[in-house]
């Protein structure tokens, strides 16, 4: 399901970019609207993911324990087969059964530490590289944009206010002051 959602969201951040592209210098408030809807989108997949990973930690983790709990249980099973056993029996006999205890002891944490290390694709993975590679895609991105940008005497002409022909009023002197006098009986307390 999460991950139905997550190539949902994907086609919506894709249409918003596609938007603000669209919209570029034409209209600045729809093409920041679409560039915002886009970042939000772009967190609601963040948090996706992150949802993903922990599902996936958490599904590993229960593995780990399920195993365990078998290991425990024959653990358990050898340890009442020692007590039974123990009637009768030397101390070499006794140490021997404890030697092969331990090591299927050791055996079945070696198993359990060779699980739970990363394998295959995952292990490969490097944030770093990861990172690279987008800065790459960005900057291909950039270069093309560039390249498809219209040269002077193509340039749309503008529909701009006129600049204002007087400066703006300055606040009244008694309101300034009344401000600092506010000011500073607000710090005195």
């Amino acid at each position: 399901m999460l991950n139905k959602k997550s190539e949902f969201i994907e086609t919506k951040i894709a249409a918003e970019l596609a938007n603000a592209k669209k919209f570029g210098t034409k209209n600045k408030r729809q093409a920041l609207n679409a560039l915002k809807k886009k970042k939000r989108l772009e967190k609601q997949q963040e948090q996706i993911d992150n949802t993903l990973t922990t599902i996936e930690f958490q599904r590993e983790a229960l593995e780990g324990a399920q195993s365990n709990a078998n290991i425990l249980e024959n653990m358990n099973v050898a340890a009442k087969a020692m007590k039974n056993a123990a009637n009768g029996m030397s101390v070499d006999k006794v140490d021997d059964m404890m030697d092969e205890i331990q090591e299927a002891s050791d055996v079945a944490n070696e198993i359990s530490d060779a699980i739970s290390r990363p394998m295959g694709f995952q292990s490969e993975l490097d944030d770093d590289d990861l990172l690279a590679e987008l800065e790459e895609l960005e900057q291909e991105e950039l270069d093309s944009e560039m390249l498809n940008i219209p040269s002077s005497s193509q340039e749309p002409s503008l529909n701009l206010p006129a600049a204002p022909t007087k400066a703006p009023a300055a606040p009244a002197a008694q309101a300034v002051d009344d401000e600092l006098a506010d000011l500073e009986q607000w710090m005195a307390n």
